[in-house]
């Protein structure tokens, strides 16, 4: 059983996002401790600008209420973070600051385009320092 259970999200797409903390669970002693993680990607600052004042922090706080109203529904304690950032990277950092030992991520099926690019489950599979679980 895996101690902390990093499970990000993308509000997007909820569904699977729900698929991937049973799964969680499943990996989860008594004891530990399951992170919901959704991240926000950064606007570049001369897009920011021309948003209406308050615009992002509207975002924050509704994947907030998403993500907590999520949380609640299980019988366990999971804690809910909402970050800013580049997706992949930020999910390897709060892996490192949290000393998660299992990432549970959903993944969509890869395009042409994925081959190349690599999408964000396979960016955060090829550098996590945890074991990290993908869900198709």
């Amino acid at each position: 059983m895996h101690k902390t259970v990093l499970v990000p999200i993308d509000i997007a797409h909820l569904r699977e996002g729900k698929a991937t903390i049973d799964i969680a669970l499943a990996n989860a002693g008594e004891d530990s401790s399951i992170i919901l993680l959704n991240v926000i990607e950064d606007i570049p600052k001369w897009a920011a600008a021309q948003l209406p004042r308050g615009t992002l922090d509207k975002s924050k706080q509704a994947a907030y209420q998403e993500l907590n109203a999520i949380a609640q529904s299980f019988s366990v304690p999971i804690e809910v973070d909402i970050r800013m950032g580049h997706t992949y990277k930020v999910i390897l950092d709060v892996a490192e600051e949290k000393k998660a030992d299992l990432i549970v991520i959903a993944s969509h099926r890869p395009g042409f385009q994925d081959y190349y690019l690599g999408s964000t489950a396979a960016k955060v599979v090829r550098h996590a320092n945890c074991s990290v679980h993908v869900v198709r």
